[in-house]
């Protein structure tokens, strides 16, 4: 698990040994609800101690009368306690879907790269390792902003298994307290 989260400063490292300037580390802060008064806006509860990327976080502020702010976060407590986690259900039933329940025929592009209901377990885990290496260097876009929470998105590549060359596509993620992503749907667009 350790290597998952050395993406950034992997490519420090690498920068440094090709004498290149090293890649921006961003700035990250921690959401805070501040509450003042009876009433309480439910999305501003929903973005409550979420971590973001400074310059990737949701609108401030989020309506009038609203009191929320941003708190600086220390860049090696995101590196060390931000998390990523990936149901298996996500690819065994939903995204292969071999009982043809949901209908929206995601896993077709998967087996059109040459993967399988048996390669579940591996894409669960790349899709979360490369989510999490992503997230930590800040590099996802903000999704929509409901009373459920704040989504986000992130690209992944993975091998074909059919033929040489890679595939990108979009991941849909939702942010939870304390720097935890968790995957929505393993296919959200090219």
């Amino acid at each position: 698990e350790r290597m998952c989260k050395l993406g950034i400063l992997e490519d420090v490292f690498v920068a440094a040994f090709n004498g290149e300037a090293f890649p921006p580390i961003p700035r990250w802060v921690q959401w805070r609800h501040v509450s003042e008064g009876l009433s309480h806006c439910e999305i501003c509860l929903n973005l409550d101690r979420r971590w973001f990327a400074d310059d990737l976080k949701p609108m401030l502020p989020q309506h009038p009368d609203c009191h929320c702010m941003v708190e600086p976060l220390p860049y090696e407590r995101v590196m060390k306690e931000a998390a990523a986690e990936c149901r298996y259900s996500k690819f065994d039933p939903y995204l292969f879907d071999p009982e043809e329940t949901y209908k929206h025929k995601k896993g077709d592009m998967f087996k059109d790269w040459g993967y399988s209901i048996k390669d579940s377990e591996w894409l669960r885990k790349e899709i979360e390792r490369q989510g999490l290496e992503k997230y930590i260097a800040g590099q996802y876009a903000l999704g929509e902003l409901n009373k459920d929470g704040q989504r986000t998105n992130i690209r992944v590549k993975l091998p074909r298994k059919d033929k040489e060359g890679t595939v990108s596509f979009k991941t849909g993620w939702m942010v939870y307290p304390h720097g935890v992503i968790k995957l929505v749907t393993p296919y959200g667009g090219k």
